[in-house]
């Protein structure tokens, strides 16, 4: 990690010359050459981190695999922190889409983290999201911490485990990371009877400000030494623009925590689950780098990212966005059924490894029943688009004739949690029930996530 001594060479080279050499003499005859040499070395270190997230390995397109797309990822992953000359990986959660990955996931990952120490990449951090099971990434960390890929899948017991010391080959300390993984209700609160939706939120952001705080007194001594430190979260900051595939957080999504409640200790921020690329209220060293990969239709026009941090002396040098190569595109089209086949007939092959697939919502006052037949006409003559995923979303007049309503035909729309509020509207109407969606979302996640409960 340590790209290079001046000190050092100035050092040997001093020590060639004859005593009488000005060089020679200020450097034997310097009181405070240890520290001299400890600080100009330092001020030449030079370390190189690239931040990624929400990779969701196994995470399927309704029912379209995306491993080759996650395959292609990877690859292009490795020669980056290859040709980057990157010293430290950091994975800030969601590495699965879900608490139980298929063979094909696990091979992924573990293939993925071996091609690592080819790279000259010295270390490599992992935190979990809320897809991920804390007890499935926990339970190789010992074996991997070997390989030093360091992986902290929850909050452990003792908070210090969280503190990552990464030293070069001298054993001294270039770099903290505070690794927070997403923080579950047990880890930041203890639930209280009868409190308000008001004072729940209040109680949930102060848990997780204070958890980020208690890092504080732990740092001080390395920012007193000129070593920078980087935090990691999972988790929905204030203000972020989100995309449909985020599955709500219970506590990530109650807890908005804005950017002035991090410490400002943190040189940087390195955050997962928003899976649009952004800064966190215009704070340049606070980032969401988003995911690889395209997860919905929604994000069908999002350029994907990676970031690469360079520190030097201690200090954030240089912050890069690196786009991550589109390998298979996702298009949305809208409108009546003619609008949309115009819209097919315009598109163009854009010379991808993998063909597109396209999402189409076509309006309609009936059901088309032999629509599928005609749009497979047209696909027949794009060999570049693979599959429609096709929405008849059917208008009708309102009571109002200035509105009109939507009814989807699509299952594939509905989420367990649409479902519930689609349910909730039908029972109780325009009353509120804000208190039952906090009830199924606490229920959601201690089922997702039954290690929780333990």
């Amino acid at each position: 990690m340590l790209k290079g001594s001046l000190v050092t060479g100035l050092v040997k080279m001093s020590e060639k010359l004859p005593p009488t050499s000005g060089i020679k003499s200020v450097c034997h005859g310097c009181r405070y050459l240890p520290t001299l040499i400890f600080a100009l070395e330092k001020q030449h270190q030079l370390m190189k981190i690239l931040h990624t997230a929400d990779w969701h390995l196994g995470k399927k397109l309704e029912q379209c695999e995306r491993t080759d797309e996650h395959g292609h990822f990877l690859d292009w992953l490795i020669e980056k922190l290859r040709s980057e000359n990157i010293d430290v990986l950091i994975v800030a959660g969601d590495i699965f889409d879900n608490g139980n990955p298929g063979n094909t996931a696990l091979q992924q990952y573990y293939h993925f983290l071996r091609r690592v120490k080819d790279t000259g990449c010295g270390e490599v951090i992992i935190v979990g999201g809320n897809h991920d099971s804390v007890s499935m990434l926990n339970a190789p960390r010992e074996l991997l911490r070997y390989f030093n890929i360091h992986v902290i899948g929850g909050v452990p017991d003792e908070f210090t485990d969280q503190i990552i010391a990464i030293k070069n080959a001298k054993d001294e300390t270039e770099l903290v990371v505070c690794a927070v993984p997403f923080l579950r209700d047990r880890d930041i609160r203890l639930s209280v009877s009868g409190e308000t939706n008001q004072q729940r939120e209040a109680r949930i952001k102060e848990g997780i400000s204070t958890h980020y705080h208690q890092f504080k007194q732990h740092i001080a001594a390395y920012k007193l030494a000129g070593v920078p430190v980087i935090a990691t979260g999972h988790l929905f900051a204030a203000g972020a623009l989100t995309s449909d595939s985020e599955k709500d957080i219970h506590v990530g999504n109650l807890g908005q925590v804005a950017a002035d409640q991090f410490p400002g200790e943190f040189d940087y921020i390195a955050l997962g689950h928003i899976h649009r690329p952004q800064r966190v209220n215009q704070a340049n060293h606070i980032r969401y780098p988003g995911s690889p990969l395209p997860l919905s239709f929604s994000e069908h026009d999002d350029r994907k990212q990676v970031i690469i941090l360079e520190f030097e002396g201690g200090k954030l040098l240089k912050l890069e966005e690196h786009e991550v190569p589109c390998c298979r595109r996702l298009i949305r089209i809208k409108g009546d059924l003619e609008t949309v086949k115009s819209k097919i007939l315009q598109m163009t092959d854009q010379g991808l490894r993998y063909p597109a697939w396209v999402e189409l919502r076509i309006d309609t006052e009936s059901f088309i029943y032999d629509l599928d037949e005609q749009l497979q006409k047209l696909k027949d003559k794009m060999p570049f688009v693979d599959r429609f995923f096709v929405r008849q979303n059917r208008i009708r007049p309102a009571q109002n004739l200035d509105e009109q309503t939507e009814d989807y035909f699509s299952l594939a729309d509905l989420n367990p949690k649409a479902v519930f509020i689609k349910k909730c509207e039908a029972e109780f109407g325009e009353a509120g029930f804000e208190d039952l969606l906090e009830t199924f979302d606490e229920a959601m996640e201690q089922l997702q996530h039954p290690e929780a409960l333990r």
